[in-house]
């Protein structure tokens, strides 16, 4: 039943159709022209007029046949309806033959939408004027539909049927294709059956028109255009085109008309050979025009996306039009599948129905094409439609990331896959015919397609990126790095977007589409690459980010390339990994490489240069307190290491060692530069002369104790200062300085190991830079340490010491010193830094106090009743180091430091008869090592060695000196003739 179909609409039943063009859908907004070109004097409208006069002659009776209705005879003057029997159909039911094309095509039935009814099922007095006196309520025939299918008034329609009624009187038997309908027309309609002469005399001219352009500009004979009939006819052209001619039986340009257009139109192609045939509207490629305007006539003009139910009936109608219009099966499906092609175009490509039925059709298209090859105007016919629908397609598939990518799945997705499809289809034919369709015709195309559309969606990219108004890179004025590497990101954002949305589609014509995708934008990228590359004098570092884009781009397409060629088995998809030709900058890099060193060390020269000159040793920060120059030489490094970890070159592990060479030379360089600092003997005092001790008067040493005021030794004053005066801090800005050097060569130290560590090799570098910098760090500590004791603190500790008695000037001051001074050195020293350089001032600590008791002038003197004292005040001197910071020193280090120290504090308990027994011990065992004994008589004094150790005959003999007892003076002044201290 018609009332089940789903895809049923029947025509629009306005009871008037016009001329106006209005309704025609837009050719130009889908952007498709007809393929097989155009009548110049004819328009659309024309044409479909034309079209329809020539179907209702095609269709008309044999004779006058009572029309459908009441029981009635057809009324005064018309001609009845074509198919006047066959084609009404009562009631709402459906069409016997409805659904055999649609079904055949693949056109799905539809269910009628609310208040809708078939073509079929409307009565004609719905399509009636309100009023019309005795017409029936009857259902409208094929002929009628076809009428409103095709706009053609009821006036134009009128006219029609009473002319072929005036023509076929007398005439019964004689077929529609020997009748020049236009000639007919102009002889029957008179200037009264119009509504006025205006009208007449368009209606006129048109007909002549139609008449040159089926006789003389689209003949389906050849024709030479000086034939006299030609001549005749442009004569009377030209009349009627001034105004309207006399078509009366007397009129002599009525009559010089026909027979110029009998001439024409009852010829044959071939001299001397009977006519057969009338030719007049079979020429191409008017016959095809006005065949597609009949064959539009199928799609309802309320729903253009919808195939009529009645398409069966209708086919059947356009059928008679065959012998005029000089149109055969294979020409019909030629036509057939442009019109289902076209009506999808123009309609927005909503219903996919349509294109399946250009695919349906095209299978016998297929069939037909080898059977009509000797066919000249079927192979016109065949190769514009064809030609048409794969030119139109392709102009989409070339590009279509534009077409299908801003909206992709769904509808989208079907539409390309629709227009792949018929491309390739119409395609096939088309190479078959001309000798070309051998191999794999659908995969060759498809791979064309991915390479272009791939190549316009990149070129797309790149403009954006070098500027365009929409451009994906914002405020980067141009620059080519910057540009590069978002090319790079963009490109292998579009190979992932193609292989998730297009590939799937693609794969149905061709093997491996992720691969043809990737291999065609590694080419593409590679072209701008090299480009660049061909422009780039020097290894920069926007050159070093470029190729690690490029170099990441280039793993992830020749990933994407790897997976889909190994899912597949046809060599063709092997063959295209081979296509992928690496970018190969390396030649190019290695080039550039020992440049980009050269310049890279000659920067990191350069910073060591300045360092040299201008240097001030001023920590740049609390927080950083190291020098300028090294943070810039090291971060200098690190930059330089990390571009070129980023080089994608194969080559450079041979420049590694090149460039830590060079670096380490540098480094090597400035570590000599910041340990420069001189050494601890620059601070060391001279040692005094070796006297004996007065043995002064009980009233002398009374006198010299009121005369002179215990030594507190604050700073800047040896010999000022009250006994409640609490010391500051007394490190002296060189010593901070050195302090800064320290730091400066720790952060090397600790930067070098970082850059090593970067190289991820696993042989270790730097190696020297390493030994260089951890034997400068103690020289440095230990000069700074010696400054900070013997230079800095000298008045609170060597000078001011037991100055003058040990009862009187005690350590406890001067540990208040020591104590701030260190608190003060942790604060202004790295972490890293901390640990050497306390343990260097503990070193210099103990080495200040052995010489205050062994080489401290003639101020001091000890008893061996001072050995308790000065055991404690040693005591006290190591346990500010025990407690200094959060074990700076540990306890262990400090005691193994202070062994020898305590060891020659232990002599000053020993009475002076045990020293000088001890001396004689250790001065025998020195002559036997070879110190040979002075020929003068005397005995030699030992060397000063300064390294005090108890068992050292000058260190026994320096406690001697300093020993202030009688025993000891005589010792002195007999053995070595030493003289009194003044």
């Amino acid at each position: 039943m018609m009332g089940r179909h789903q895809r049923s609409r029947s025509a629009s039943a306005s009871s008037t159709a016009t001329r106006s063009d209005t309704t025609e859908l837009d050719f130009a907004a889908a952007d498709l022209d007809c393929p097989f070109g155009s009548v110049d004097a004819l328009g659309p409208v024309e044409l479909r007029e034309t079209a329809y006069e020539i179907f209702f002659m095609s269709c008309r009776s044999s004779g006058a046949a009572p029309s459908r209705g009441s029981g009635g005879g057809a009324a005064e003057g018309e001609v009845s309806s074509p198919m006047a029997g066959a084609g009404a159909r009562g009631g709402a039911g459906g069409s016997v033959m409805g659904g055999r094309v649609k079904k055949a095509l693949g056109l799905r039935p539809r269910r009628l939408s609310p208040g809708a009814q078939p073509m079929m099922a409307r009565t004609l007095s719905q399509t009636s004027a309100p009023g019309s006196p005795g017409r029936t309520r009857r259902p409208m025939t094929s002929a009628e539909i076809m009428r409103q299918q095709m706009r053609v008034t009821d006036q134009s329609d009128a006219r029609l049927r009473r002319t072929l009624m005036r023509t076929v009187v007398g005439q019964v038997g004689r077929r529609p294709e020997t009748i020049v309908l236009p000639l007919e027309l102009l002889r029957q309609l008179k200037p009264a059956e119009f509504a006025d002469a205006e009208e007449y005399h368009q209606w006129q001219f048109r007909q002549v028109k139609l008449l040159e352009a089926g006789l003389i500009l689209h003949p389906s004979l050849p024709l030479d255009r000086l034939h006299s009939a030609v001549l005749r006819f442009r004569e009377v052209m030209r009349a009627t085109e001034i105004r309207a001619i006399d078509t009366g039986k007397n009129s002599e340009v009525m009559r010089a008309l026909t027979s110029a257009v009998h001439a024409l139109s009852w010829r044959s192609g071939t001299a001397g050979a009977a006519v057969e045939a009338c030719h007049w509207a079979d020429g191409y490629p008017l016959n095809v025009l006005l065949y597609c305007s009949l064959l539009q006539t199928i799609f309802d003009l309320r729903e253009s996306t919808v195939v009529l139910d009645e398409v069966d009936e209708l086919l059947e109608l356009i059928k008679k039009t065959w012998p005029t219009l000089g149109i055969n099966r294979a020409v019909h499906n030629a036509c057939f599948a442009w019109v289902f092609f076209r009506q999808y175009v123009v309609t927005g490509q909503a219903e996919p129905d349509l294109a399946a039925a250009a695919l349906a059709v095209l299978v016998d298209v297929a069939a037909d094409a080898p059977q009509g090859s000797r066919d000249p105007v079927y192979a016109r016919v065949l190769l514009s439609a064809l030609g048409g629908m794969q030119e139109w397609s392709e102009k989409r598939l070339l590009d279509y990331h534009d077409n299908y990518g801003k909206c992709i799945g769904g509808a989208a997705t079907e539409g390309m896959e629709i227009l792949l499809s018929l491309a390739l289809a119409a395609g096939k034919i088309i190479a078959d015919r001309e000798g070309t369709g051998d191999g794999n015709f659908a995969g060759d195309r498809v791979d064309y397609y991915i390479r272009c559309s791939m190549k316009s969606a990149f070129t797309k990219i790149l403009e954006n990126g070098l500027g365009e108004t929409d451009s994906v890179i914002i405020d980067r004025d141009n620059d080519p790095a910057s540009v590069l590497m978002q090319l790079a990101s963009d490109t292998e954002q579009l190979a992932m977007f193609e292989r998730r949305n297009f590939s799937p589609v693609l794969r149905r014509w061709h093997p491996a589409p992720v691969a043809v995708a990737a291999v065609t934008l590694h080419g593409c990228f590679g072209v701008v690459l090299r480009q660049y590359l061909a422009k780039v004098a020097v290894l920069t570092e926007e050159l070093v980010r470029v190729l690690h884009s490029g170099s990441r781009l280039e793993k992830a397409l020749a990933q994407m390339t790897a997976e889909d060629a190994a899912d597949c088995d046809d060599g063709r998809a092997k063959a295209v990994v081979g296509d992928m030709e690496p970018f190969e900058v390396e030649s190019v890099v290695m080039g550039l490489l020992k440049a980009w060193m050269d310049d890279k060390l000659g920067l990191a020269t350069d910073c060591l240069l300045r360092a040299r000159d201008t240097e001030s040793w001023i920590p740049k920060s609390k927080e950083e307190p190291f020098a300028g120059s090294g943070m810039e030489l090291m971060k200098l490094a690190r930059f330089t290491l990390e571009e070129f970890s980023e080089i994608p070159a194969s080559a450079k592990e041979e420049a590694v060692h090149d460039l830590v060479d060079g670096l380490e030379a540098i480094f090597q360089d400035y570590i000599s530069f910041v340990a420069s600092c001189g050494s601890k003997h620059s601070y060391l005092p001279p040692l005094p002369p070796l006297t004996r001790c007065n043995q002064d008067s009980g009233f002398f040493r009374l006198w010299k104790k009121a005369a002179l005021p215990t030594c507190h030794a604050p700073e800047g004053s040896p010999r000022g200062g009250g006994s409640h005066h609490i010391p500051r801090p007394s490190i002296s800005r060189g010593t901070q300085r050195l302090y800064v050097r320290l730091n400066t060569l720790h952060y090397v130290l600790s930067h070098v190991q970082a850059l090593d560590a970067s190289l991820g090799s696993s042989s270790a570098h730097f190696d020297r830079t390493r030994a260089a910098a951890a034997s400068s760090i103690s020289a440095v500590a230990e000069v700074a340490a010696h400054r900070l004791i013997f230079l800095d603190s000298r008045h609170s500790l060597y000078q001011g010491l037991y100055a003058r008695g040990v009862g009187d000037a005690r350590i406890r001051p001067a540990l208040r010193l020591l104590k701030q001074n260190l608190s003060f050195l942790v604060s202004v020293l790295a972490d890293r830094a901390q640990p050497v350089a306390v343990r260097e001032v503990m070193r210099a600590s103990f080495e200040a106090f052995l010489m205050v008791l062994l080489a401290g002038g003639n101020e001091r003197s000890f008893a061996r009743a001072d050995h308790a004292a000065v055991e404690e005040d040693f005591r006290s001197l190591k346990r500010a180091f025990c407690t200094c910071g959060e074990g700076l020193v540990p306890e262990d280090v400090v005691t193994r430091e202070a062994g020898t120290a305590e060891a020659v504090v232990d002599l000053m308990a020993r009475s002076t008869e045990c020293l000088i027994d001890a001396f004689s011990v250790a001065a025998c065992e020195a002559a036997a090592c070879g110190e040979g004994e002075n020929g003068g008589g005397t005995t030699p004094l030992p060397p000063t060695t300064r390294k005090w150790e108890p068992t050292d005959p000058n260190t026994i003999l320096r406690v001697l000196c300093h020993r202030d007892d009688e025993a000891a003076n005589q010792f002195l002044k007999r053995t070595f003739q030493l003289a009194r201290r003044r």
